[in-house]
């Protein structure tokens, strides 16, 4: 293993970058304020700290960013982007083979399905934002309607028992004038007298 990449120069340059960083404050702060350094020493802690900050900056330069992952370690290639990744197996079992193409498929789908979902929870939204608070009065006006319909369909009903007998009683009379009638015929033939 490289010394760079060993735990402890990682705890040395951070210790360093921070002892460094505290040093340049420190001396900003001196220098802000015009205090003077103290047990009477000409030490400018401003210089020292930018001095030293600008070691660490070109020693970070030049060692490069560390990778904070180690995907790379279990797929083998991740990092090219026109790699053919083939995934370590365990117990004989194997995945397929990931390269750019296929990532791209698979998130082209979830991208699909997210935009189908945003759609439903735009909709969502939409109903959320309908006025309902007219509606409690709609449906008791509602039911009194139905409640006045019932009634009316009840009055249609009685009316209609009373038209039926309204329609007999007038079938009776129509029967008993035709009687009268025919009483009243017989009763004029009878009356007249024959001239001799």
């Amino acid at each position: 293993m490289a010394l760079t990449k060993s735990p402890a120069f990682k705890y040395f340059k951070n210790f360093v970058i921070g002892v460094g960083a505290a040093v340049v404050m420190l001396g900003a702060l001196y220098k802000i304020q015009s205090w003077e350094m103290p047990l009477g020493g000409s030490i400018d802690l401003l210089t020292i700290g930018l001095g030293v900050e600008a070691a660490l900056f070109l020693l970070i330069g030049i060692l490069g960013p560390e990778p904070d992952y180690y995907w790379d370690k279990l797929y083998p290639g991740l990092s090219n982007y026109n790699g053919d990744v083939q995934p370590l197996t365990s117990g004989g079992v194997s995945t397929p083979q990931l390269n750019g193409e296929v990532v791209e498929q698979q998130l082209g789908g979830m991208l699909t399905e997210l935009q189908t979902m945003s759609k439903s929870m735009s909709s969502l939204k939409a109903l959320q934002d309908a006025d309902f608070s007219g509606t409690g009065e709609q449906v008791r006006q509602m039911g009194n309607f139905y409640s006045k319909l019932n009634e009316a369909m009840a009055d249609l009903a009685a009316t209609a028992d009373e038209t039926k007998a309204y329609k007999t009683n007038m079938e009776s009379l129509n029967g008993n004038l035709n009687t009268l009638n025919a009483v009243y015929g017989n009763m004029i033939s009878a009356m007249r007298v024959p001239k001799a």
